[in-house]
């Protein structure tokens, strides 16, 4: 879209209404990107907001590709940096207190369908579950997943079939799918 890489040109030089513009439309986004990739609410919220921090620091040299894309990118490498920062934690950290309340994330995905398609996802493999989450959820081509995670073309495809085959397999034993 055009009209973010103007609106982008205006935030740098200080307009605030640019830069909410660009938040309102593409924070949500983000957000889901780096939920499915860190697996915590708190951490994709906190990767999204980084995302638009980083962004000042760019220096582009062209805007050739989609806002969204490039937004997506920042969103994807911190998420994976946060996903390796929240698996280095002790053990104790880790461990879960069983409650019955809905918590921030199952608030956040609210609908038993979406509730579903999260848990497919979350339970393929890592490879499987970057590629097709910046497929899906970052919106990038096929060319521009394989730029971004240096992986073989024919790779990507492979991946994204093996993830689509996975969920549905999964779906289809949880009834959302015949």
């Amino acid at each position: 879209m055009n009209e973010d890489w103007h609106c982008l040109d205006l935030a740098r030089r200080g307009d605030e209404a640019a830069w909410q513009a660009l938040f309102d439309r593409h924070y949500a986004h983000l957000v889901r990107l780096a939920l499915f990739l860190t697996g915590s609410l708190e951490a994709a919220q906190d990767v999204a907001q980084e995302s638009f921090v980083r962004l000042l620091g760019i220096k582009l040299t062209h805007t050739e590709g989609t806002f969204k894309a490039l937004m997506s990118t920042i969103a994807y490498r911190l998420a994976l940096k946060e996903r390796r920062r929240l698996s280095s934690q002790s053990s104790v950290h880790k461990m879960e207190v069983i409650d019955d309340t809905p918590s921030g994330l199952e608030r956040a995905i609210a609908d038993e369908a979406d509730r579903a398609i999260f848990r497919a996802i979350q339970s393929l493999a890592n490879d499987q579950r970057e590629i097709i989450t910046l497929r899906f959820f970052g919106g990038h081509t096929y060319e521009e997943i394989a730029r971004v995670t240096g992986v073989p073309l024919g790779t990507v495809k492979s991946r994204i079939f093996y993830a689509i085959k996975n969920c549905r397999e999964r779906l289809r034993k949880e009834g959302v799918l015949k």
